[in-house]
């Protein structure tokens, strides 16, 4: 379908603004890019259209989506820079309904490169703005690098809201704060829009008394933000990425992908309140497709 002819169907019917989620922790291995591929998959899985931009220099997210980095042509670094527009970067998965922007090292030099750029907080926030008239995208979650950068002040500044992974381990609280105090900052200078959209909790391990100690202390501390879905250690979710599938492709039966289908269902009641299935896909009939 022609670009023209898009924009004519796209005006037929109502017009939803997607919802962009940036996915961020300056704390690494917290499970930040296992929870984006993972919960772009299950969402996609219950029928939504899903973007998922890999803006992380070390492009795990695009490597556990089985983008191969000899196919990374035009990436999340052209994107930022004005160089290419999100059409001609979206590449699309084996999973239906879910895309992805891939990434790679490129994109660690981005920084440097907006310095001197007007408007650089605002890149990725313009680059998104008019694509998905066309496209018709519902969600947008975006993987941010495990820093506090210009590239994670990206996404936020584009974000409607945060998804915050947390490891169930002893400095989480102390890494969680740094973070909050971070995102007043942004929605005070930079968009007042922005929000907690959740926080979910990763690796815990039922038979360690200290997961349990700081999945209390962090619902105490943030009450309803936390999703009641708790993500479990699990060698299937570790497992998954060196075979280019997410979890839910590899072994949807395992109980990090069961984890992982009830958080996107968390999610999207939050987020629509109530949700509703569109086209009844699932993964049992996705597991093992390859890419078209």
């Amino acid at each position: 379908m022609s670009i023209r002819r898009r924009r004519f169907a796209a005006a037929l019917k109502p017009f939803r603004k997607p919802l962009i989620i940036a996915i961020a922790n300056q704390k690494g291995g917290v499970g930040k890019t296992t929870t984006a591929i993972n919960l772009a998959t299950a969402m996609a899985a219950i029928g939504r259209r899903v973007l998922l931009v890999d803006f992380d220099p070390q492009g795990n997210a695009s490597t556990g989506l089985g983008i191969d980095r000899r196919d990374r042509k035009i990436t999340s670094y052209e994107v930022l820079l004005g160089a290419a527009k999100i059409e001609d970067a979206l590449t699309k998965t084996r999973v239906p309904g879910l895309s992805v922007i891939p990434s790679t090292i490129d994109l660690s030099g981005a920084e440097l490169e907006l310095i001197d750029l007007e408007r650089r907080t605002e890149r990725l926030k313009e680059a998104l703005a008019e694509q998905f008239v066309i496209d018709g995208f519902e969600y947008v979650l975006i993987d941010c690098p495990p820093s506090l950068s210009l590239l994670t002040l990206n996404a936020l500044v584009a974000a409607r809201s945060v998804l915050v992974p947390l490891q169930c381990e002893f400095f989480a609280l102390e890494g969680l704060s740094l973070l909050l105090r971070t995102v007043e900052r942004v929605k005070a200078n930079f968009n007042p829009e922005l929000d907690i959209h959740g926080i979910v909790l990763t690796m815990f391990d039922s038979r360690n008394n200290l997961s349990a100690q700081v999945a209390d202390d962090v619902r105490e501390y943030m009450g309803d933000k936390v999703f009641k879905t708790v993500i479990p250690r699990n060698v299937r979710i570790s497992e998954a990425p060196s075979h280019g599938k997410p979890a839910l492709l590899y072994d949807y039966r395992c109980a990090g992908s069961e984890a992982y289908m009830r958080l996107a269902s968390e999610l999207l009641l939050r987020s629509e309140a109530p949700m509703r299935p569109r086209d009844g896909s699932g993964l049992s009939e996705t597991a093992g497709r390859k890419t078209a």
